[in-house]
C-alpha cells in the first residue's frame, strides 16, 4: 500500500472515531443523572451496548469513505463526499441537542434529517463502488433503530 493510501486510510478512520469520541466526551455527563431520570421506552437497551455498536458503526462509515475517497474525481464523487460530511455532521450534531441541550424534539428533528441522508448517501456511494454502500446499511438500520427510540424518548418525556 502506497504512503498515500496510508495515510488516507488513517484519515479516513480517525475521522468518524474523532466525531463520535468528541461529542461523547461533551455529552457522556448528561447520562448518569439527565438520561437516568427520564421514562424509558420498553425497547431501550442498556447503555453499554451504545459504545461498542457505534465505534464499529464509525469504522465502517471510514472504510467506506476511504473507498470513494480513491476513486478518480468527479461529479459523482463529489456529491457523495458532500452527503457523507453532511450526514457526519448531522450525526454529530444530535448527541449535543439530545444529551449536551436536552432537548429530546431537536434531536428528533436531526435523527429524522439523517435517517432521510442516509439512504441518498448509500445511493450515491452504490453508483461509485457498491461495497461501500453495502457496509453503511447497518449504520442505517441503526439509526432506523435510534429514530423510532428518540421518538419513543420524546412521546414519554
Amino acid at each position: 500500500m502506497k504512503t498515500m493510501n496510508i495515510i488516507r486510510l488513517l484519515i479516513s478512520l480517525s475521522l468518524p472515531l474523532l466525531i463520535g469520541a468528541v461529542s461523547g466526551l461533551f455529552t457522556s455527563n448528561a447520562i448518569p443523572e439527565w438520561y437516568a431520570s427520564l421514562n424509558h421506552p420498553a425497547i431501550s437497551p442498556p447503555n453499554w451496548i451504545f459504545g461498542p455498536v457505534w465505534t464499529v458503526l464509525y469504522i465502517l462509515m471510514g472504510v467506506s469513505f476511504y473507498m470513494i475517497w480513491n476513486q478518480p474525481a468527479g461529479k459523482a464523487k463529489s456529491w457523495a463526499l458532500a452527503v457523507y460530511f453532511i450526514q457526519l455532521l448531522l450525526n454529530f450534531a444530535w448527541s449535543f441537542f439530545f444529551f449536551y441541550f436536552k432537548h429530546i424534539g431537536l434531536g428528533l428533528l436531526d435523527i429524522v434529517i439523517l435517517w432521510l441522508c442516509l439512504p441518498v448517501m448509500i445511493a450515491l456511494f452504490y453508483r461509485i463502488k457498491p461495497a461501500a454502500a453495502y457496509i453503511n446499511i447497518p449504520y442505517f438500520l441503526w439509526v432506523s433503530f435510534a429514530t423510532i427510540l428518540n421518538a419513543a424518548f420524546f412521546k414519554l418525556n
